[in-house]
């Protein structure tokens, strides 16, 4: 049996775009492969369920998840569209961007997809001025995407967009959170197979899952033994971080697991949680101004109240639990009429109840003192790698690499990050971009200046100015949104007042 193939990350790609527009055709004049699995979504023309593919690049393959794109399916993107690399945006070239195009867009931002590609559809029933017009309403979309022009009937384009989607996992197999020692898979379809039992599928957000293995489901905290992994119908030994996965589990029955649970190990931090503190990314003020939205985590949805912590972040208290771990990416939107608002991280996935300017309770045997105890001093290696950090700069390494270099375990690099951030050494500004403070004060100061000298900037603007890839410019303008520093109005970042 198969073990873990040599050579670039595996990937997933989800796709988007406004019904009718060519997504499920697309996939399969790429793939080969019918992703339309129900009598009722062929009977009826459209996408209901998710759907699947393997895309073979030659030095890379990626899995393909063809989402669904009536607006009553929402639902359904958001759960294919969680725990993907990067977007094949669909826009067929009759239509141009229509209203599923731009929410679409919405949830992928929530949940910090900026790598993809896009593809001007039936380019075959359309002149060449009408082309150019839905081409350039599209690239206005998504500037920094390649736009490739295909026609599924003719097979025109294909070459040029494997080509184009080749370049882009390139740059986004850069992403170094996928490698977290435990495996997270949210669970988005469960089936039974004759003589084998439960089959689970997702995609393996983090961590490996080997043959043999024992895990745990939650909320139900099943335990479960990983008989047999499929990627793509081929039998493996190993599943990597990434990948759509199918799991064969001995020890749980069929109606003991149920779309939305997550597979994981007990270390891995998974939490069913009925409150998030979270930091608000992306529509901050429109999610802030719902007393109750719906809040996407994983292949789940909850209604929550949210409460304004007033530093940038909200308290979500849910009224259905959500599987959640610190670094989460979600998605929120409007419960009536439904619409997109935005999302953002979760910072804790257990807080207690509580509103803003809560600070941790100082410890029984410590609260006589009036003032709280000062932050402890970053242990020995918490040091050394500060040392790492503050000679990488603006573009710190991520903890993988860090712990390669140093000989290191991850989680002692993860552990010591958490001491350099509680001692006021580094900021946290993705689960994977940590600054040194000096160097990141120093970044900080240019790219306010730079919102403040032209009125507001962007990502790519801050990446050309500053010299920094897309991945550290967004980190930097992400967290300086939360600082309340910077101000994020769909694609620009505006200063704040008084901000420095």
């Amino acid at each position: 049996m198969p073990s873990p193939e040599v050579g670039p990350q595996p990937l997933t790609v989800g796709t988007a775009g406004h019904i009718d527009h060519g997504k499920t055709a697309l996939v399969r004049a790429l793939t080969g492969r019918e992703t339309d699995r129900l009598a009722e979504e062929r009977r009826r023309g459209m996408s209901i369920e998710l759907g699947f593919a393997d895309l073979d690049l030659g030095e890379r393959r990626l899995s393909l998840v063809d989402v669904p794109g009536h607006e009553r399916f929402v639902r359904a993107m958001i759960a294919g569209a969680a725990g993907i690399d990067m977007f094949l945006l669909v826009v067929a070239a009759d239509d141009g961007p229509m209203p599923q195009t731009l929410e679409h867009l919405a949830v992928l931002r929530a949940l910090g997809v900026d790598h993809g590609v896009v593809a001007l559809t039936k380019t075959d029933l359309v002149d060449a001025e009408a082309q150019r017009l839905a081409a350039v309403a599209a690239a206005e979309l998504v500037p920094e995407a390649p736009l490739v022009k295909v026609s599924s009937s003719t097979g025109e384009g294909l070459e040029e967009l494997r080509a184009a989607m080749a370049q882009t996992a390139a740059v986004a197999g850069e992403r170094a959170d996928a490698d977290a020692d435990e495996p997270v898979l949210h669970v988005d379809r469960v089936f039974t197979v004759a003589g084998r039992g439960t089959v689970v599928t997702g995609t393996l957000w983090s961590g490996r899952v080997e043959r043999g293995q024992q895990v745990t489901l939650l909320p139900e905290e099943h335990e479960a033994r990983v008989r047999s992994i499929e990627v793509h119908d081929r039998p493996m030994d190993v599943a990597e971080p990434r990948q759509r996965v199918a799991l064969n589990l001995a020890g749980v029955d069929r109606d003991e697991v149920r779309r939305g649970d997550v597979v994981t190990t007990r270390k891995a931090g998974v939490k069913a949680t009925y409150r998030l503190d979270v930091d608000l990314l992306s529509g901050a003020e429109a999610i802030l101004a719902e007393p109750r939205v719906q809040v996407h985590l994983g292949t789940r949805d909850a209604a929550a109240r949210v409460v304004d912590l007033g530093d940038g972040g909200a308290q979500l208290r849910l009224e259905q639990p959500l599987l959640a771990r610190a670094g989460d990416r979600f998605v929120v939107r409007r419960i009536a009429p439904p619409d997109t608002l935005g999302g953002g991280v979760v910072r804790d996935a257990s807080p207690p109840r509580h509103g803003p300017g809560w600070k941790p309770p100082v410890p029984r045997e410590e609260s006589a003192a009036a003032p709280p105890p000062a932050p402890a001093e970053p242990g020995p290696f918490a040091q050394q790698v500060l040392a790492e950090l503050e000679r990488d700069g603006p573009r710190p390494r991520g903890a993988a690499q860090i712990a390669a270099d140093l000989d290191a375990e991850r989680r002692e690099v993860e552990t010591a990050f958490g001491e350099l951030a509680a001692a006021g050494a580094a900021v946290r500004a993705k689960a994977d971009v940590v600054y040194a403070t000096t160097a990141y004060e120093k970044l900080s100061r240019l790219a306010v200046a730079l919102a403040k000298r032209e009125g507001s900037t962007t990502i790519a603007e801050v990446r050309d100015r500053l010299g920094l890839s897309r991945k550290y410019a967004q980190a930097l303008l992400e967290q300086l949104d939360s600082e309340r520093r910077l101000r994020r109005d769909g694609d620009r970042h505006f200063p704040r007042q008084g901000a420095g």
